[in-house]
Formats: structure tokens, sequence, C-alpha cells
């Protein structure tokens, strides 16, 4: 994976002198290589990790006349048979799977994007203009920022743009920016409620098979982060059947039950286990670092984001790529408030409001705690041809009644593949499982006080913290991240029905 950050508008000469103590801020996401082009009106600067053509694909990349230039910080898992339409018509210069989009933009302009199988945050340049565009559930981040001189900034983390920026926002998953203007480009099938209730546990496999495989696409070692749960159990044992030494991953306190869930999975499928028991004094002493990477204060995800801190530590001394079980809670219905829910139709639509919201909650949590460490994080349950099947199920079976635990559908499909005991485990959240959230709960009711407490409606005029915990995670925050601009970036659990202990597994 990668780090962007480029600039268009009146001073371009001025912006290139300030990108590259921008592009430093990102070192962590490419440690690599590090690329910089300037045209008339833009400056694009790349931090390259490098997974795909390791030697030859460096960025900034450019066309075969060298009138567009292209940074991008993702993965397009169709680039091979994109490359096979195009090659007729265009020289390719390397074997980036990034290149594909330089040349489908020169022959469809902003329509490239429909194209692209992948996640993907990108921007293009013609030298006057840019084109930017975020992949359908905004897995890889982008942010947008406006300086005081009327130029546009974009990069792939907040801190990159703070100082620099007097406004900065997060760009919208799904969506593209040309001419100055931000458009929706993806609008999922699953929004319209169309169900099919023909759909079957072996078509949810089959899809599922599909996208685990075509994540395994990398020219650097892949490996699987284990929690023991279902989730990660079922992409690791999909894995394993095409990766002779597959390396798995697990973290927690001594004792606590993700370890030990995760040991009898990788005992059954046969992987290269690796484990890491973090104390609790480890955990606290991390958390600030882990805020400063996460950019953000909620709850929910910092309670989760401490251990996939330690677990994406423990994968950048094994391999470079790494595999992860978000989205099937999503798109299964498998929390645990939705055994309270009995409608269908509201059942249905909580999901795909939170699949709508992702993009900066859990995929915000897996893409910083990976890059932190420099390792690429791919999430397969968020494939869109997986989602397409997954979200087409009769919502109605979905439930959580008749003796059916959650998720029951997806257990159906691979109850062929793990234990009994890892097929069926309950539902348990990561912080729960990898032991870290009682920690921060003690921690942070000792170092807030009663009266800070009872004072945070003025001393955080927006979104007040309600908890001790909540009250020093923003504290945190904002003394990383001063002012109203990055905490307007901030995701949080929104409506009646999604309470804010609630987090991927």
């Amino acid at each position: 994976m990668c780090g962007i950050a480029t600039y268009s508008g009146p001073r371009p000469d001025l912006a290139a002198g300030i990108i590259g103590g921008i592009a430093d801020r990102l070192d962590h996401r490419g440690p690599d290589d590090s690329g910089f082009v300037q045209t008339r009106s833009t400056v694009l600067a790349h931090r390259r990790l490098s997974i795909i053509d390791v030697d030859g694909g460096r960025q900034p990349l450019a066309n075969e006349n060298g009138d567009l230039s292209l940074v991008c910080n993702g993965m397009i898992y169709n680039h091979d048979r994109l490359r096979r339409q195009l090659e007729e018509r265009h020289d390719f210069r390397t074997n980036s799977d990034s290149e594909v989009i330089l040349h489908l933009y020169e022959e469809m302009g902003p329509d490239c994007v429909t194209k692209l199988d992948g996640m993907f945050a990108f921007v293009l340049s013609d030298g006057e203009e840019v084109f930017a565009a975020r992949d359908p559930l905004g897995i890889k981040p982008l942010y947008i920022g406006q300086d005081d001189e009327a130029g546009t900034w974009f990069a792939s983390e907040l801190k990159a743009l703070v100082g620099t920026c007097s406004e900065i926002s997060e760009f919208p998953a799904g969506s593209f920016f040309a001419k100055g203007a931000v458009k929706r480009w993806f609008n999922p099938s699953w929004d319209a409620r169309d169900t099919d209730s023909t759909a079957s546990p072996e078509m949810i496999r089959d899809t599922l098979e599909s996208a685990v495989h075509k994540r395994l696409m990398s020219d650097v070692p892949v490996g699987v982060f284990l929690s023991g749960g279902l989730d990660s159990s079922i992409i690791a044992a999909m894995m394993r059947r095409h990766v002779d030494e597959l390396h798995s991953f697990s973290v927690g306190l001594e004792g606590s039950p993700d370890i030990l869930a995760a040991r009898v999975v990788a005992e059954h499928l046969g992987t290269r286990h690796h484990e890491y028991e973090y104390t609790p004094d480890e955990a606290i002493s991390t958390l600030e670092d882990v805020i400063g990477h996460l950019e953000s204060y909620d709850p929910a995800l910092l309670r989760s984001a401490v251990p996939s801190y330690f677990v994406s530590r423990l994968a950048s001394d094994h391999v470079k790529v790494v595999l992860s079980g978000e989205g099937a809670d999503e798109a299964f219905a498998g929390y645990g408030y939705f055994r309270d829910v009995d409608d269908p139709d509201l059942l249905h639509d909580e999901c795909v409001r939170l699949l709508s919201g992702l993009h900066n909650m859990n995929l915000q949590r897996v893409d910083r705690m990976t890059m932190a460490h420099s390792i690429e994080g791919r999430v397969p349950f968020l494939d869109i041809d997986f989602l397409d099947t997954a979200m087409a199920i009769d919502p109605g079976e979905k439930l959580h009644r008749g003796g059916h635990p959650e998720k029951w559908f997806l257990r159906k499909a691979v109850e062929d593949l793990l234990p009994e005991s890892i097929l069926w485990r309950e539902k348990q959240e990561f912080a729960q499982g990898a032991g870290s959230e009682l920690i921060f709960r003690e921690h942070c009711g000792q170092v807030v006080s009663d009266e800070e407490l009872a004072g945070a409606d003025l001393r955080f005029s927006e979104d007040p913290p309600q908890t001790k915990e909540a009250y020093h995670y923003r504290r945190v925050f904002e003394e990383i991240f001063p002012g109203d601009a990055p905490r307007r970036t901030v995701g949080r659990w929104r409506g009646s029905v999604a309470p804010e202990n609630e987090s991927e597994e």
C-alpha cells in the first residue's frame, strides 16, 4: 500500500516546497520508495510500499505522452484483464496494477472508475487540473483540504494536511472529484432491497472463495490475521487451500479467548502460527501512538485498534500483505444487538447503514493499524461481487430466531472447513476476545476525574464525551490534532439501533 499527497491551484511552486514535508508524514505508508512530479498547476507526491512490480512500479506513473500523471494508493484486482483489453491501443511502461488507471482514464474519462475491481484512492493530473477517486466502500483512505490561497489538497491521512489546510474533510467513499466538484459514482445494488430467495449457502461460499483468491495476488508474502473468531477463521481456511505455507497471526492478553481459539484453528489448518501476548501496561503505553495513527477518538474503534496495532506489528516481521475478516458482521447481521430485531426490512436497512459507514470506522482501523507497520490489509468479505450476493439473501434468513445463531447462513456455507468449536463459537467483539476492553475502561476511570467528566460539555462543545473513557480519548486526540477541522473527520456510531460498544471482529 502507499501514501499520496497532491496539490492543485494557483501556487504550485509554493506547494512544491511544502509537499515533501507532507509526504514525509506518510513515510510509514510507503517506506520502500518515494516520487514527485510538478506541472503547471499541480504537484503530486508518492510514498511507496512495493507489492506489485516491486522493481518497476515506481510512482508517479505517466502515460505514453507524458501529459497525464498518477499517484495511487490501492490494489486493482482485475488489472491483468484490463491490461489485455488496453494494451492493443496503449503502451504499458510497467507491470504495476495501477497503470491501468491511466489508460482507462484516457479512453473513458471519469467513468473509468466503474471498471475497477479493487480498493483504491488515486489522483490524476493533466497538468492543469486533477481528477481524484475513492473505491466503493472507502477501503483506502482519502482526505481533501482547502488552503487560504484557494489551493486544493488531497492526502491519504488527516495528519498530512493538518497545519497546511484551513478546511479538511474526509473524501466520500464511492465518489470522484472532477472540475472542482465531488460526484457519487457508486450506487450499490443492495440499497434497493432487491432480495433473492434462491440464494444458497453454496453461492455464498463460491463468491467468497473467489474474493479470497483474487486477494492473494502479490509479488511479496501474504498472511492472515487470525483471531479465532468465525470470520477470520473462514478467511484463513480458504487461503490455506491456495497457500502452501500460510502465516497466521494472533494477539491478546495471556490466556485470552482469542489467543486460545486461534491456536485451535491454526493447528486444524496447519498454518505457521505466530502469536504475541501483550500486557495491560503495554496496551496503555501504546494508546497515544495508536490514536495518532488511527486519527479517531471513537471508543469502540480505539478498544479494537490497540490489539490491531499489536497484531500488525507482529505480522510485519513475516509478511507484507495480510487478509482480515472485516465486513461479515455488517453483511450478515452479526452484531449482538441484531438479536432484538424482528423486522427483516429493518435488519436489511441496518446492514446497509453499517456498510455505508465502514469507511471511517472499522476500515479506518484496519488501514491505519496495518499502515502504521508498513503492511497492506485486504478484506475479502467486502468484495463487491460477494456483497452483491450476500446482501441479496432474503433478510429474514439473517434474523436471530428459530434457534439460529447469528450469521448461521454463513456458518452453513463453510461447515466442513472448521472445527465445530470454532464454527459455532459465540460472537465476541475483538476488544473483548483480545482482552483490551476492560483495561481501557479501568485506566480511563483513573486518569479522568469526576469533575472533568462533569465539565465535558464546556470543554468539548461539539460531540461531547459521555464517559471517562471517551473523555480521555478525546483529550489525547485534540492534543495531537487541534482545531475543529480534524474533529469533523471522525466517524462515530449514530442512530438508535447501533450502540457505541459494538465493534468489528
